[in-house]
């Protein structure tokens, strides 16, 4: 496979920033990935892994090494009474996906219906949404060792799954590449409509049995409603991730603000809406240039065409700066800057 040279990531990133690949190539298999990285330019430095690029920030041009991650395939693996095990390639859309289980009638990830990006993020990210993350069906996945050139398999508790987090994004940053994804998918539904407007949005499309197509559905209607369609308008969905508080702050900020969204964790913390503690720091629909806050989501930074991505940064960096002033919470970026 040809490495290319100066090649545009403005298509590669759903935010749309225009910025340069010093290398840039793309795979289809772990034998491609190991043929590239035998001629890869960029002595000591790892490369970029790209899926479908709705996690990124691109702050400047990149000088190492891009790689594309095209491996594709849906395929059962397994099954037993109660499961099917389906093993689908990192490049493989991540709503494709799921439409793909919904047709089987396999249920576990239909509250993470329109979720844009790539299976590869769903372990790395551990994407979640509307109460499910993806932990919860999660088997194995096999990952390939930029070093060792060496395909290793990870566990769920390899992983070591948190909240938007797992050993991808920490210990192990950088260092192996996702080629694939088992999934445990329930023969029999195990519905999770609480969380959100799903109900809501149930009733109001007068379902009257309940299925994984109709929480898919729900979940899709909710999401349109809130969210910018990347490909009209240049984002990555949620920009920051729900920052969680001790009990007593939560109450001292439920006392001055009565109506402060939160839901409480197992761990005695309660999670916080960062669009609600953005909203009401006066920040939801500002626009600077063509970087801006969403209008209708405030957890959402938007490319209204033209910005850069220090632009977003700056952006970010002020929003942050605004929450913690005013109710003494601190934001964290869910985007990957780079």
């Amino acid at each position: 496979m040809q490495i290319q040279q100066n090649i545009p990531l403005r298509q590669y990133n759903t935010l749309g920033i225009d910025v340069l690949a010093r290398h840039f190539a793309r795979f289809t298999s772990v034998e491609e990935l190991g043929d590239i990285l035998s001629e890869n330019p960029n002595m000591g430095q790892p490369p970029l892994v790209l899926g479908g690029g709705s996690n990124i920030l691109f702050t400047g041009h990149v000088n190492r090494l891009v790689l594309k991650n095209e491996i594709r395939g849906i395929e059962t693996i397994k099954e037993d009474d109660q499961h099917v095990y389906l093993r689908a390639g990192a490049g493989e859309n991540w709503h494709q996906f799921v439409l793909y289980c919904l047709q089987h009638n396999l249920a576990g990830v239909e509250n993470l219906s329109l979720i844009p990006g790539c299976v590869g993020a769903s372990p790395m990210q551990n994407i979640g949404a509307y109460g499910v993350e993806i932990k919860e069906v999660f088997e194995e996945l096999e990952a390939f060792h930029l070093q060792e050139k060496k395909v290793y398999t990870f566990s769920v508790n390899d992983c070591a799954f948190g909240y938007r987090d797992s050993v991808f994004k920490g210990k192990y940053k950088d260092q192996f590449v996702i080629l694939n994804v088992t999934y445990r998918l329930n023969k029999t539904p195990h519905f999770n409509t609480s969380y959100g407007a799903i109900e809501q949005e149930l009733e109001a499309m007068g379902v009257q049995e309940l299925t994984i197509q109709a929480v898919s559905q729900a979940v899709i209607n909710i999401r349109s409603s809130k969210l910018p369609d990347p490909a009209k308008i240049g984002n990555a969905g949620s920009f920051f991730k729900n920052p969680s508080v001790p009990q007593w702050q939560y109450n001292a900020l439920k006392y001055r603000y009565p109506n402060l969204v939160g839901y409480h964790n197992a761990d005695g913390t309660v999670k916080l809406a960062a669009g609600w503690l953005i909203e009401h720091a006066g920040w939801k629909g500002v626009r600077r240039g063509d970087a801006g806050v969403h209008d209708k989501q405030a957890l959402v930074l938007v490319n209204y065409g033209g910005a850069s991505g220090k632009e977003i940064f700056e952006l970010s960096k002020d929003v942050m700066e605004a929450v913690e002033g005013r109710f003494g919470v601190k934001l964290e970026r869910e985007v990957n800057v780079v």
